[in-house]
């Protein structure tokens, strides 16, 4: 069954589930900059507005739009910043 999840303070809020590529969510973020941490790989991707992207092993920040992709790997940490409220899909491997 569904699982709820809502982290820095109600800003960004998911609901887990199982798709046939295996455990996944499905969330929102609201305005912020956040960091987060992964006990897998992920692979995100963007359903509407856009994210910035600090990965781990980069200075830089990568923005990602509707519609694209990108993968974390596991047990490292990751910086977020949204501009405008954004949705996404995260698959975890």
């Amino acid at each position: 069954m569904f699982k709820t999840n809502e982290y820095f303070d109600g800003n960004v809020k998911s609901i887990s589930f199982t798709c046939a590529e295996g455990p996944a969510t499905v969330g929102v973020m609201a305005v912020g900059e956040y960091t987060f941490g992964t006990d897998s790989i992920e692979v995100m991707t963007v359903v509407s507005g856009a994210m910035d992207i600090k990965l781990p092993d980069s200075d830089e920040w990568q923005t990602f739009q509707a519609g694209e992709s990108f993968e974390v790997e596991k047990g490292v940490k990751f910086g977020v910043r949204v501009t405008t409220e954004t949705s996404y899909l995260c698959l975890y491997k």
